[in-house]
């Protein structure tokens, strides 16, 4: 009999062939003058923009991975919320490989920490955005309608 969760079992479950491999993202946010503002990170291989994004992790559920990411990627602490706003593709370039087809579900964390000094400070950089700036970098349209959809509705 197996104790995990089905949850947890679930991220450790094998993809079927061609489906896209999944991955675990954090929109993070934080209100200023009644407004959110979207926090971007950069790629750490082409320097695009992008939200703190990775794999999932064993024993892990996805928006605590999100989390976990959001830290290692842009230095952030918050709340996270357990169900995801919404989901986006992309093609992960890899090197002398063909692209991987990512389904990316994303989290919404409301951010009470940025600290200066985290895991891949060095090899990132991160900038606060109001929503339809942040949209406008992003290259994902899926991703854009949901930095739009969420920055844009009221901040409570």
């Amino acid at each position: 009999m197996n104790p995990e969760t089905p949850a947890l079992a679930d991220l450790t479950d094998p993809e079927p062939p061609g489906a896209a491999e999944r991955q675990f993202a954090a929109l993070c946010w934080r209100k200023a003058a009644g407004t959110r503002q979207i926090l971007l990170i950069t790629s750490r291989d082409t320097g695009r923009w992008i939200v703190p994004k990775g794999w999932p992790m064993k024993n892990r559920l996805p928006h605590e991975a999100a989390a976990i990411e959001a830290w290692e990627e842009a230095g952030v602490t918050g709340e996270i919320v357990e169900s995801p706003l919404g989901r986006y593709l992309y093609d992960k370039r890899r090197n002398r490989k063909a692209d991987l087809l990512c389904e990316v579900e994303v989290f919404a964390l409301e951010v009470s920490n940025l600290a200066t000094d985290f895991p891949e400070k060095t090899q990132r950089r991160r900038k606060w955005f109001n929503p339809v700036k942040a949209a406008r970098k992003v290259a994902e349209p899926e991703l854009r309608e949901l930095i739009l959809s969420f920055g844009t509705a009221p901040a409570v």
